[in-house]
């Protein structure tokens, strides 16, 4: 059996804060990594504040730390307040940590970000920035990704029906979309949710096994409506070239949309 060995590690940046008096004397920072979070799960990034001599600075109950991300448009698409990691002990003197969840990263695409970090003295809400090294850059960089956790399949949506020509009652139609064949099995699951209006009747999806401009479908799988107040769901199973969907209504009432994910 081969061992493979997976690490479970904190990451730690340093920041560069000019809290106090005196000129660099020891070790001046010439870059500060990449920092990488990932999408799909949450992330903990921790940093430590020191000064231009490289000793880290307390700051337990006397700063607050603010966390600012922007994408490649300078747009703001995060803020954060840090927490304290700091005790009285002392350990962890001039940590602190930012949480950055799935949720926040969930319209992001994988991209470079920038960040700041600046200080809010509590005693009086006055700001201190934080630099990135001892040559007073501030900006740090973030590489997102998304890979790890590629997330769930798109989602089709059909919005558009019209009327099938000869047939009574009257039916509609929406356009067609893929069932997307190369990519699932012999036991592919779809997922549908209609969404309605005031609707009785009934909705039908159906499929077509024909390569391109279908003319020949097949029921699939048929629900009876009687005006749900909620978003009705579909399962089924199967390979197909083309899904549309079908339904037919007795009343005024109407399909708004149908979202499948195959």
């Amino acid at each position: 059996m081969q061992l493979i060995p997976r690490y479970l590690v904190n990451a730690k940046t340093t920041l560069v804060a000019n809290v106090t008096t005196g000129t660099t004397t020891e070790l001046r920072q010439v870059y500060q990594k990449n920092l990488k979070i990932f999408k799909g799960i949450d992330n903990m990034l921790t940093f430590e504040i020191k000064n231009n001599d490289s000793k880290p600075i307390s700051i337990l109950n006397t700063y607050t730390p603010h966390f600012t991300a922007f994408d490649h448009a300078k747009t703001q698409v995060l803020t954060k307040i840090g927490t304290i990691k700091e005790t009285s002990t002392p350990n962890y003197k001039g940590q602190f940590e930012v949480s950055i969840t799935a949720n926040d990263l969930l319209n992001l695409d994988d991209q470079l970000l920038t960040y700041t970090i600046y200080l809010t003295k509590d005693s009086d809400n006055s700001e201190v920035l934080t630099y990135a090294n001892t040559h007073f850059e501030m900006i740090g960089t973030i590489e997102l990704h998304g890979e790890a956790f590629p997330g769930p399949k798109d989602t089709y949506s059909v919005s558009s029906f019209t009327e099938i020509e000869n047939t009574d009652p009257v039916e509609y139609k929406s356009e067609q979309i893929t069932a997307e064949a190369a990519r699932n099995g012999n036991e592919a699951l779809h997922t549908a949710a209609i969404y309605s209006t005031d609707f009785i009747g009934t909705v039908t999806i159906q499929g077509s096994l024909e390569n391109q401009n279908p003319t020949n479908w097949v029921d699939i799988t048929t629900v009876n409506l009687e005006n749900p107040t909620d978003p009705t769901p579909v399962n089924f199973n199967g390979v197909f070239s083309y899904l549309r969907t079908k339904y037919t209504t007795t009343n005024s009432g109407t399909i708004d949309k149908v979202l499948v994910r195959n």
